[in-house]
């Protein structure tokens, strides 16, 4: 175990994945304890609550966010602020760092979260389709946004789900509209990208409103990215300014044939773009500063340190993946017979590591799974024969799609092992049905509430 100096927290990697047990109890063994150890590595480098002890650091009076030094004896008071999958562990770390100068708080998370928190109150709410304690949650934190003066000094964390954990709809379209709304974009093959650009244009507190509600209050934004490229305005949408507008909501109406499918007040309202209020576009010398925390990248440089460390000659293929998640894994499996076959594009022992996010276009019916579940389903129909090949696919927040699964891992011995069981594996990814078949061959990952959330990470391990 090493410990980190600059915080004196331990670096050691904790048991994210509650069935390793079950995971490296059949396949191939060796592979499989490894590419789970690779994986809990990934995610403890990806871990906000670290991320924000070494950011922030309070010697006296002076308050250091990064290069920024806050000389607290000129604020009269100091606010904590928040919503996201991974925002708990922002709210832990700032706590444990200022402690009763602390005035007040409030973050909102997804149900199943469990905050032990002394000076911040909590609001538990539903993710992905919002509900009405996000809702009433979104409320408190305008109110207490607007009730801000020119001294005070607020921190906001922001992490992936507080788009649909602060739900506060534009006037006319209802909690019923908006959740309508999330479980259409959600479904068409939308990428997070297109989806908040609608979001944010039927919401009055994403799109910058909340931040336009902090100012004149000194706004320091921690930010933890789920979002290919780390846009910030898609990352910390209530509170850096925002670069979509009403065209491109409507685009993405547009592009995926959506129209029909929304609920008339919300269609409505976004075909009156012109006459509505445009997001905030500039926030001019207001005192925002934006850190961003943790991203895709940390994980996969923790998967590929860990790799290396075990023996595997690690590379990161791309932090910035995406497309439907069937393909994906079809790419990867392609990757494996290459290295396998002809030692391109590097030789055996090795880990190719990537991160991104992937999507599942749902028409009509369908099962139970996930992007992740789907990817690691497809891949496994072409691995058959490669005995030293493994792969894991999963959402880092723990949660794939609309499932309490993480992800799956699958090996050569997969598709026999489905066949043997006779599951079929093709019907099922036409279903989108993976989370059935994963659970039934033992190759369904379990975690939990991670703590965070930097998009999908892929493992291909090759020994």
């Amino acid at each position: 175990m090493s410990t980190d100096t600059s915080t004196g927290l331990s670096t050691r990697a904790k048991v994210y994945l509650r069935n390793r047990d079950i995971l490296t109890s059949h396949g191939n063994i060796a592979l499989r304890k490894a590419a789970v150890e690779i994986i809990e590595y990934a995610l403890q480098a990806a871990n906000p609550y670290t991320a924000v002890r070494r950011l922030v650091q309070l010697d006296g009076h002076l308050l250091s966010v990064g290069d920024l030094v806050f000389d607290l004896k000129r604020y009269e008071r100091v606010f904590v602020m928040g919503a996201g999958k991974a925002s708990l562990p922002i709210a832990q770390a700032l706590e444990d760092i200022l402690g009763d100068r602390i005035s007040d708080g409030l973050f909102v998370l997804k149900h199943g979260s469990r905050a032990d928190l002394n000076r911040t109150k909590v609001i538990y709410a539903a993710h992905p389709v919002p509900d009405e304690n996000g809702h009433k949650g979104a409320q408190a934190m305008m109110e207490m946004a607007e009730g801000f003066a020119k001294n005070d000094l607020v921190f906001v964390g922001i992490s992936g789900g507080s788009s649909a954990l602060l739900p506060l709809p534009v006037e006319g379209v209802s909690l019923a509209d908006k959740q309508k709304v999330n479980q259409v974009l959600l479904h068409c093959g939308a990428d997070i990208t297109e989806i908040n650009a609608v979001r944010k244009h039927l919401s009055r507190i994403k799109g910058g409103w909340l931040a336009k509600a902090i100012l004149p209050a000194t706004l320091v934004n921690l930010t933890v990215s789920d979002v290919v490229g780390d846009p910030l305005d898609y990352i910390t949408g209530p509170t850096v300014p925002d670069t979509s507008t009403f065209d491109d909501a409507r685009g993405v109406l547009d592009r995926y044939e959506l129209w029909e499918a929304f609920p008339e007040s919300a269609a409505d309202y976004l075909r009156s773009g012109g006459e509505a209020q445009e997001t905030p576009k500039d926030f001019g010398d207001a005192p925002v500063y934006t850190f961003l925390i943790v991203d895709s990248t940390a994980a996969c440089l923790g998967a590929a340190e860990r790799a290396a460390e075990l023996g595997y000659k690690p590379m990161i293929l791309t932090t910035m993946l995406k497309g439907e998640a069937r393909e994906a894994g079809t790419f990867f499996a392609a990757i494996a017979n290459e290295i396998v076959r002809f030692g391109r594009p590097m030789s055996a022992p090795c880990a190719i590591v990537a991160g991104g996010e992937n999507t599942v276009t749902i028409p009509g019916e369908y099962g139970r799974g996930g992007p992740n579940q789907e990817l690691a389903l497809s891949a496994c129909l072409d691995l058959v024969g490669l005995e030293n090949v493994v792969l894991v696919a999963i959402d880092t927040d723990g949660t794939d799609g609309p499932t309490d699964l993480a992800g799956g891992i699958v090996d050569g011995s997969t598709l026999p092992a489905a066949q043997a069981k006779e599951i079929d594996v093709f019907r099922a990814l036409h279903d989108h049905d993976a989370s059935r078949v994963l659970q039934e061959l033992g190759d369904a990952i379990i975690t939990g509430h991670t703590g965070t959330n930097v998009n999908d990470l892929r493992l291909l391990l090759v020994g």
